[in-house]
């Protein structure tokens, strides 16, 4: 396998502290990390804690050798009140060293309840090109919800017509929200992508199913091979979001990251 960031998404431990999220990435030989910055779901960090608390976590990244190269910073990019929410999360991003913004599109829908098209959707993620210049950073967005294929970011992406809006293509999801067959739909936007979120999926396509990696049924084999063979050298980050139950405890966190580990060395890969 080519050489490339493997990293953990700290949403792996959703109602965990980001210190316990720290220690657990760390304890399975991991030193990429991506942050997650969602409102009113999993606020490891976020714009509105303290200074003081922000450079508390960037200490504590680095006593675990962890470099935070991405933040998930979720926000409904089609609502422009929660624009200026978003760009706040792009400079934490900055402040933190990330060079990657991760977003869902969010409900494209507009004010009277329309769904936006693909060139007004365009337009709107366009307005945040010039800020994304200025801090040198890639917006990537995430296969999900109305935008579940890789084939409409794809096509979102070619209006902006920038190379900082790229594809994160998020594996299981493309099953959970678009019912495609990743392989195809993975191959047929390779060349945009930017950025793949590793979440594997057990069960039926529309059930909440997201195990360890090599638990589930995503092809990861063939994505890698596709990714090697066209040079496509993006990042990946390993997500693991269980079943509705969530996990039992803290342990069963630790231990799936400790499993995607595994499967990722098997496949060849080195962290």
């Amino acid at each position: 396998m080519k050489k490339r960031i493997i990293a953990v998404n700290s949403n792996c431990y959703h109602g965990f502290s980001i210190e316990e999220a720290a220690a657990g990435i760390h304890a399975a030989g991991f030193h990429y990390i991506e942050l997650t910055a969602t409102k009113g779901w999993t606020e490891h960090v976020f714009p509105d804690q303290s200074f003081a608390r922000l450079l508390e976590v960037q200490r504590l990244l680095e006593a675990y050798d962890l470099i935070p190269f991405a933040m998930s910073g979720h926000t409904n990019l089609m609502d422009p009140e929660r624009e200026q929410d978003f760009r706040n999360n792009i400079r934490l991003a900055k402040f933190f060293g990330a060079e990657y913004i991760v977003s869902s599109i969010g409900e494209a829908h507009l004010k009277d309840n329309t769904i936006a098209s693909n060139e007004v959707t365009a337009a709107r993620i366009a307005k945040l090109v010039p800020e994304l210049e200025k801090l040198d950073m890639k917006l990537v967005l995430e296969v999900h919800g109305d935008h579940g294929t890789g084939a409409v970011l794809s096509d979102i992406c070619g209006m902006v017509g920038s190379d900082r809006v790229l594809i994160n293509y998020d594996t299981a999801n493309a099953i959970f929200y678009g019912d495609v067959d990743v392989p195809a739909d993975f191959r047929g936007c390779l060349n945009r992508i930017g950025y793949v979120h590793l979440k594997d999926k057990a069960g039926g396509h529309k059930e909440w199913n997201f195990p360890a990696l090599g638990k589930g049924y995503v092809p990861f084999p063939e994505l890698f091979t596709m990714m090697d063979e066209a040079d496509n050298l993006s990042p990946y980050s390993i997500e693991i979001e269980f079943t509705q139950a969530g996990p039992k405890d803290l342990a069963e966190v630790d231990q799936a990251v400790m499993d995607s580990a595994a499967y990722l060395r098997e496949q060849g890969f080195e962290f």
